[in-house]
């Protein structure tokens, strides 16, 4: 029985209810007189049920569509502005204990090089991407209780705030670990961790068991109960996603729309960001073994219904895309993206012989953050290092309710100016250092309260000349 605001896994991700949902989309997917119906309703900013949502992905009458894209576009612009924050993952283990066939640290795999970093190599890491610019880090690690306990994530996560190099400082660690409880939840929370992000990977559960034939991850309900955990461990900012290939994608996109529902429903916060990963290709993982791949076209019409139907959230694509489909989803709701991305344990710091790599997956853009960095602004977006809503205290519900009445935005666009001037003062080349000053000053006028302007304006002179770290 479908029920949002059940706590059981099976009963808010219901495979009737989604079976239903795909059935009534397909039923409706050309009755012009609904999708007009329904993006009149998403224009209203408030959302769509998975059920509406579902009428749009299928829909393929090409005006309407278009009218999907520039409304994904607006809501975008009008939740975030034109404000894309940069973050990169860190892996610090790849020793897993699970079986995941789509996965190369599966336990099965025995000619990928098992790594683990110490609290030193972790230091460097850490250095390594303060040298870049980076101040948003995503901590990954396969699941094993022996090399990766909870004592480990919390070592690392306090060893990487305390690393302050020149300029460089990591001001928000997101964590992206495996299922736990609700007490290792309730220490992550204490340890000052932004984001708990855990993909669901496939909401089909028989997929999902199969897909998972050994390990604890086996567990279907476990896991995607997590985020009800997280949130009973004080966690109010969470991440879902799904991997896209490894089950039919209207199926994955329900799925997902109803997870963000039922937190919704039950804790009055949705999810605080929502990854689109595809799956790539991998030490011992072909991706052309999935039969459920998409394509670009169906990968951007997808990103632009979820920024329709979860308008509020922040959504990320990765490195896992090449620069040309990032470019594209940009336009259609994406907020947040990786840039000079290492999925290997320790690659930031040292480069891997070929039989010696530890990577969870290929990178499609390789591009250096410095490149990644100027390519946006030259696009017309300001590359944000901000981190203030975490470190103010404006997370959960709090956030939320900035965000869904627009009201963000009255700090976030000089947060991410101050951001974007550290990272040009201390990090950029002089080509960039141009664009990034011109865009500055062009970004800077459209700040509408004058009181907030003039701060603006007083804590770029005083990071030009040598402070760090202002923030509203």
């Amino acid at each position: 029985m479908y029920n949002k605001q059940s706590e059981k896994a099976e009963e808010f991700i219901s495979n009737e209810e989604i079976l239903e949902t795909l059935e009534y989309a397909e039923k409706n997917k050309h009755n012009e007189t609904l999708i007009d119906e329904i993006l009149n309703k998403a224009r209203l900013k408030k959302g769509l049920s998975h059920r509406e949502a579902a009428v749009l992905l299928d829909c393929d009458i090409p005006e309407k569509n278009e009218e999907i894209y520039a409304l994904a576009k607006q809501l975008k612009e009008d939740f975030y502005g034109n404000r894309i924050v940069m973050f990169a993952p860190l892996y610090l283990s790849n020793y897993c204990i699970n079986g995941c066939v789509y996965c190369p640290y599966h336990l099965k795999n025995k000619h990928i090089a098992r790594k683990k970093l110490t609290q030193e190599e972790i230091r460097e890491e850490v250095i390594a991407l303060q040298d870049m610019g980076h101040k948003r880090l995503a901590l990954e690690t396969g699941e094993d209780p022996i090399n990766n306990p909870m004592e480990y994530i919390l070592e690392s996560i306090n060893t990487i705030y305390s690393i302050k190099h020149k300029n460089g400082a990591i001001r928000r660690v997101n964590v992206n670990i495996a299922a736990t409880t609700v007490e290792n939840y309730k220490k992550l929370h204490d340890a000052g961790i932004g984001t708990y992000i855990l993909f669901q990977e496939t909401y089909h559960k028989e997929s999902y068991e199969s897909l998972h034939p050994t390990g604890p991850k086996h567990d279907y309900a476990y896991h995607t109960e997590a985020m009800d955990r997280a949130m009973q461990g004080g966690i109010d900012d969470v991440g879902l996603g799904v991997l896209f290939g490894l089950e039919r994608y209207r199926y994955e996109f329900s799925g997902l729309l109803m997870h963000a529902e039922h937190l919704e429903a039950v804790y009055g916060v949705g999810p605080h960001t929502i990854s689109v990963p595809r799956i790539r290709p991998a030490d011992d993982i072909d991706p052309n073994s999935f039969s459920n791949g998409i394509n670009d076209d169906v990968f951007a019409k997808i990103v632009a219904c979820i920024r329709i139907s979860v308008p509020y959230t922040g959504m990320i694509v990765s490195t896992r895309e090449s620069k040309k489909t990032r470019e594209r989803v940009l336009q259609l709701g994406v907020s947040q993206i990786s840039g000079g991305s290492k999925t290997s344990v320790g690659g930031y710091v040292h480069s891997e012989e070929e039989d010696d790599k530890s990577e969870q997956f290929d990178v499609i853009d390789q591009r250096p953050l410095g490149a990644v960095v100027k390519w946006l602004m030259e696009l017309g977006f300001i590359p944000s290092f901000c981190t203030a809503c975490y470190r103010e205290g404006r997370t959960g519900d709090r956030f939320m309710s900035l965000c869904k009445s627009g009201q963000i935005a009255n700090c976030c666009l000089p947060n991410a100016l101050m951001t974007l001037k550290e990272f040009l003062l201390d990090y950029a080349d002089e080509e960039t250092r141009k664009v990034g000053n011109q865009l500055i000053e062009t970004e800077l006028a459209k700040i509408p309260n004058e009181k907030v302007k003039q701060i603006a304006k007083d804590n770029l002179m005083a990071i030009t000349l040598g402070s760090r770290d202002f923030r509203f």
